[in-house]
């Protein structure tokens, strides 16, 4: 149970290393006098501040949770309770998946601070898709961590009790669960105050989808799913900010917004991005036509992602399923067969899932509050906006037509034609 601290304080470069030469675990971890010590504050996401603390030796993260939003100001308050449940979520897929998670080395409660391994020389994976660069294990990383995260924290993995003991902890993470409604399904699709978008370019958009009310019940449809169908602990926030990089090695950093929710969020929250990363490139080519093949490399992300993790959660259902769904006691002797379709069913539920909720990911990313640096830093607001535009295009269609597309074969494919 949350217990919320009593002795906070957002810490500066000079207070934080003062605090962390009193933590054992630190000390001998950087291994060197505490006043050699150098504190950078690095932090440029919404919510938290980050620090870099370095000793002679080695070097080490410190996250902090502030009481409001950082992108807003104290005027939007945030519980520090967010650290707490980021530090359980990262504890349970390390568990899960050790080799793509950080390592944490401490955790202090009443500071609402994270201490944990610095991944170097990894980069944020936005920043390097922004620039061009391929990650060949980046598919088979991101497959996996999905398949065995949402797979192990589901009752095809736990037992009944120990699954809903899970959801209650997690469910106290509400407030930013809560968050993610408000932003991804309410604010864009009528006036909020925080929205924001290119205009005029997408005045004409904004205002269709406003009035477009197919798309607001197919949306809220979404939104009902997110709201109860706990079937795994999520991530949360899977975009490619949340994921650190080298050519060899993926680590899935940041799950504050973690719950239990249906496993086809996560899953779409980053196909979101490789998708917004996509319709993006014409607007960071030198030259036309320069980043076409960077654009398909990213469209096979989106595929090969898709399909290890289906080869490997079937792999997990086959071998693993020991927990209260699906038992194997159902499907003895001659009953294969409907254990396959079962599968089949199962994931196609999840498939239908996912489509919508990259849709309504990418409507948010360009309309909402916190968009993306992929499209940000497109100068030219004229072909910004027409990037946008195609991506929105791709939006409306998976949040509507997600019940009758057959796959991410026919995302890759539709994206393809948009974008000629």
């Amino acid at each position: 149970m949350y217990r919320p601290p009593q002795d906070y304080f957002p810490f500066d470069t000079k207070t934080l290393c003062h605090h962390l030469a009193q933590i054992d675990a630190v000390a001998t971890y950087l291994s060197t006098p505490s006043e050699t010590w150098r504190a950078e504050e690095v932090g440029d996401g919404n919510l938290n501040l980050v620090f870099i603390i370095k000793s002679e030796k080695k070097s080490l993260i410190a996250k902090q949770a502030l009481p409001y939003v950082r992108l807003v100001g104290e005027s939007w308050p945030l519980p520090l309770s967010r650290a707490y449940f980021e530090h359980e979520a990262l504890c349970r897929h390390n568990d899960i998946t050790p080799h793509l998670t950080p390592a944490i080395l401490h955790y202090d409660h009443e500071k609402a601070l994270i201490i944990m391994e610095h991944l170097t020389p990894h980069i944020i994976l936005r920043k390097g898709l922004i620039s061009g660069v391929q990650y060949p294990l980046l598919a088979d990383h991101m497959g996996h961590f999905l398949a065995e995260s949402l797979f192990n924290t589901s009752d095809l993995a736990l037992d009944g009790q120990t699954k809903k003991m899970s959801v209650a902890l997690f469910s106290e993470n509400h407030v930013m669960s809560g968050l993610t409604e408000q932003v991804i399904f309410d604010d864009p699709y009528f006036d909020a105050e925080l929205n924001r978008h290119t205009s005029p370019e997408l005045d004409d958009f904004v205002n269709n989808i406003r009035s477009d009310n197919a798309l607001k019940k197919a949306i809220q449809e979404l939104k009902t799913i997110f709201m109860n169908k706990p079937e795994s602990l999520l991530h949360g926030d899977l975009h490619t900010g949340s994921v650190m990089v080298t050519q060899e090695d993926t680590r899935i950093i940041d799950p504050e917004f973690a719950f239990y929710g249906p496993m086809g969020f996560d899953i779409g929250a980053f196909m979101t991005n490789l998708l917004l990363s996509y319709f993006s490139q014409k607007g960071h080519e030198e030259k036309q036509g320069a980043r076409d093949a960077y654009g398909e490399w990213l469209l096979e992300t989106v595929l090969k992602t898709y399909a290890i993790f289906e080869a490997e959660f079937s792999i997990l259902w086959r071998e693993r399923r020991l927990g209260s769904l699906y038992p194997e006691t159902l499907f003895e002797n001659d009953n294969k067969v409907a254990c396959e379709q079962a599968l089949t069913s199962y994931l196609r539920s999840i498939m239908v899932d996912a489509l919508g909720f990259t849709g309504a990911k990418m409507i948010r990313r360009i309309l909402g509050i916190a968009h993306v640096e992929d499209l940000e830093t497109i100068e030219n607001q004229t072909l910004r906006a027409t990037c946008e535009k195609r991506a929105l295009d791709l939006a409306r269609i998976l949040i509507l037509d997600r019940k009758s597309i057959n796959g991410f074969d026919d995302v890759v494919r539709m994206a393809r034609e948009i974008n000629s």
